[in-house]
Protein backbone atom coordinates (compact mmCIF):
# COMPACT_ATOMS: atom_id res chain seq x y z
CA UNK A 1 0.00 0.00 0.00
CA UNK A 2 1.17 3.49 -0.83
CA UNK A 3 0.94 6.11 1.94
CA UNK A 4 0.87 9.90 1.54
CA UNK A 5 2.92 11.84 4.12
CA UNK A 6 2.34 15.59 4.22
CA UNK A 7 3.63 18.56 6.20
CA UNK A 8 7.24 17.33 6.14
CA UNK A 9 9.95 19.74 7.26
CA UNK A 10 12.35 20.88 4.54
CA UNK A 11 15.20 19.06 6.34
CA UNK A 12 13.51 15.63 6.43
CA UNK A 13 15.27 13.18 4.11
CA UNK A 14 14.19 9.81 2.72
CA UNK A 15 16.15 7.88 5.36
CA UNK A 16 14.37 9.70 8.19
CA UNK A 17 11.03 9.10 6.48
CA UNK A 18 11.82 5.38 6.16
CA UNK A 19 12.91 5.20 9.83
CA UNK A 20 9.65 6.83 10.93
CA UNK A 21 7.59 4.03 9.36
CA UNK A 22 9.95 1.05 9.84
CA UNK A 23 8.80 0.18 13.40
CA UNK A 24 5.32 -0.51 12.00
CA UNK A 25 6.26 -2.93 9.21
CA UNK A 26 8.43 -3.52 6.16
CA UNK A 27 9.00 -0.32 4.18
CA UNK A 28 9.43 -1.07 0.48
CA UNK A 29 10.26 2.52 -0.49
CA UNK A 30 10.29 6.07 0.86
CA UNK A 31 10.28 9.06 -1.48
CA UNK A 32 10.26 12.79 -0.82
CA UNK A 33 8.89 14.86 -3.70
CA UNK A 34 11.20 17.68 -4.75
CA UNK A 35 10.83 20.75 -6.91
CA UNK A 36 12.19 20.11 -10.40
CA UNK A 37 13.98 23.43 -10.70
CA UNK A 38 15.37 24.03 -7.19
CA UNK A 39 15.67 20.41 -6.02
CA UNK A 40 14.17 21.48 -2.68
CA UNK A 41 11.60 19.35 -0.88
CA UNK A 42 7.99 20.23 -1.63
CA UNK A 43 7.01 19.20 1.91
CA UNK A 44 5.39 15.86 1.15
CA UNK A 45 6.31 12.35 0.16
CA UNK A 46 5.17 8.76 -0.17
CA UNK A 47 5.98 5.56 1.69
CA UNK A 48 5.18 2.16 0.24
CA UNK A 49 4.72 -0.70 2.69
CA UNK A 50 4.75 -4.46 2.07
CA UNK A 51 1.21 -5.26 3.25
CA UNK A 52 -2.03 -3.40 3.85
CA UNK A 53 -2.43 -4.33 7.54
CA UNK A 54 1.00 -2.94 8.43
CA UNK A 55 0.35 0.14 6.31
CA UNK A 56 -2.97 0.86 8.04
CA UNK A 57 -1.34 0.38 11.46
CA UNK A 58 1.47 2.75 10.44
CA UNK A 59 -1.01 5.38 9.25
CA UNK A 60 -2.82 5.23 12.60
CA UNK A 61 0.45 5.31 14.57
CA UNK A 62 2.29 8.04 12.65
CA UNK A 63 -0.53 10.45 11.70
CA UNK A 64 -0.23 13.53 13.91
CA UNK A 65 3.26 12.66 15.19
CA UNK A 66 5.88 15.37 15.19
CA UNK A 67 8.91 14.80 12.97
CA UNK A 68 11.44 17.55 12.38
CA UNK A 69 9.29 19.99 14.33
CA UNK A 70 6.23 19.47 12.10
CA UNK A 71 3.04 17.51 12.77
CA UNK A 72 2.68 14.92 10.00
CA UNK A 73 -0.50 14.39 8.00
CA UNK A 74 -0.60 10.74 6.97
CA UNK A 75 -3.22 8.83 4.97
CA UNK A 76 -3.63 6.28 2.21
CA UNK A 77 -2.39 7.74 -1.07
CA UNK A 78 -4.99 8.31 -3.74
CA UNK A 79 -4.30 6.86 -7.19
CA UNK A 80 -2.65 9.32 -9.53
CA UNK A 81 -5.07 10.89 -11.96
CA UNK A 82 -4.02 11.21 -15.53
CA UNK A 83 -3.54 14.88 -16.32
CA UNK A 84 -3.94 16.00 -19.90
CA UNK A 85 -0.64 17.12 -21.40
CA UNK A 86 -0.70 20.21 -23.55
Amino acid sequence: MRIYVGNLSWQTDENELRETFAPHGEVVSAQIITDRESGRSRGFGFVEMENDEEAKAAIDAVNGNEVGGRQLKVNEAKPRSEKPRY
